[in-house]
Parts: C-alpha cells; structure tokens; sequence
C-alpha cells in the first residue's frame, strides 16, 4: 500500500511534541497505532517501522519521547549515542510519556481517515513506554518489545513499577523477550507473566531462544532475522484485531 509520510506537531498542554506521521495515500477508514522509539530517538529506523505499519494499512504515528529534554534528538547506535540516549531516559516521567501518549492518540482521532481502534507498540525503552501505555482505555492493542525495566521500576517514580499498573489494562497485549537479553532478566519477564495472569489481562508472551536486546531491529548487530520474521508475524495478527 502505498503511503505519505510527514513531520507533524501535536499538542499536549502547551508542548508541541514533534511526532513522526505515516499513513495510507488511499482514501478510507484506518485504525491507528503509536510507535514508541528506543532510547535513541525518532531515527531512521523508527521511521521505517512506522512506514512500514502505515504501508499495512494504519494511521501510525511516533511521537518524541525527548521532547521536553532535547527537541529533534535521533542518534545512531554507537557507545556515545547509547549513553545520551540512557541520560534522557531516567529523566522521563510517567505521567508525561502517559499525556504524550494520550495527546497522539487525540491527534489520530482529529484525522479524517481514522477509526475509533487504536493500539500501539515499543521498542527497548518504548517496549516499556508501550506497556505503561496499555493503561490507557483507548489502547486496545498493544506489542511491548523487550521493555527493560517493566517489573523493577516506573519512569520518574520512586515507587512501585509499572508492572504494578498491570491491573488498569483493558485490552490486549503482547510481550516480546529474548531469552539472551542482559537487560532483562529471566525473573523479570516470569513476574511480568505473573501478573498478566493473575489480573487474567488478555495476553500473550513470547520467549525468544538464543535472541538477545534489541533482536526486531536490523541496524544493530543484536538484530535476528529469523526470530524478527516470526515476532512480526505475532505483531501482524495481533494489529489485524483492530481490523475485525
């Protein structure tokens, strides 16, 4: 499906957040989804995860997350790059990633070409963004992807986690893990299945053997194209219930 791609504003109390929008070039009725970015920003790659959603047929959009700490950040994925995005990272709230998140899905609805389905997804830091997100009543899908830090901490909070938010999601969500990943251990994502199925959240998490941080993401060296492949296809199903 062919797709137009734009830098946009949206709106959140005064802030104008810059957000990545792509969506279908054909006229009709699209669900839309909020792609939340690494630690490294709104880069090329996240670029091309929301290309690539709006190219399925959804009104994606990636806000960014750094707003507040440095507008237009997009790095790579070298050491530097790492510890700047890591720097902005503990500087986030909860309550401010939670109103961005809400202020996007209020910009989707404003559009002509949306439906009232929304879901979203996150990759490392917004793996754990999308989870926070899944709070939200309009998020009705949602694919959390390696999320370090879900059941041990809230961004800002000193605390409880956002693992402790789990009771407050109403839709359904899916976890992606690899079981190599150093960022996450293997208690963690046990806790996090914990908890889906004590609150009986509708859910699904995946393990992935031998795939690492970072696996959905080809430009880095953790990037497992076979693991990928099959993560995609949960993501596809998963994304197409906004669709039924």
């Amino acid at each position: 499906m062919s797709i137009s791609r734009e830098w946009v504003k949206v709106e959140n109390d005064g802030l104008e957040i810059d957000a990545y929008l792509a969506q279908p070039s054909e006229p009709g009725d699209y669900p839309g989804i909020v792609v939340f970015q690494e630690i490294f920003g709104v880069n090329a790659h996240i670029r091309e995860v929301t290309e690539r959603i709006a190219a399925q047929g959804y009104v994606a959009i990636a806000p960014a997350l750094y707003q507040r700490l440095e507008p237009g950040f997009e790095v790579g994925y070298s050491d530097a790059d790492l510890a700047k995005g890591r720097e902005y990272k503990v500087q986030t709230k909860a309550s401010e990633l939670l109103g961005d998140t809400q202020a996007s899905l209020d910009y989707l609805k404003g559009l002509p070409n949306t439906t009232d389905q929304f879901g979203c997804i996150g990759f490392c830091f917004g793996g754990h963004v999308a989870y926070l997100a899944a709070t939200l009543p309009d998020i009705q899908v949602t694919a959390s992807c390696y999320g370090a830090g879900i059941a041990q901490m809230c961004p800002g909070q000193e605390v409880g986690t956002t693992c402790d938010r789990t009771p407050a999601i109403s839709g359904t969500i899916y976890a992606f893990f690899g079981t190599e990943d150093p960022l996450i251990p293997l208690n963690d994502v046990d806790t996090i299945e914990q908890a889906l199925q004590e609150h009986h959240i509708d859910h699904k998490l995946f393990r992935y053997e031998g795939a690492t941080h970072g696996f959905l993401c080809d430009q880095r060296e953790s990037y497992h194209p076979e693991v990928a492949k099959q993560a995609w296809g949960e993501i596809w199903q998963l994304f197409g219930q906004l669709k039924d």
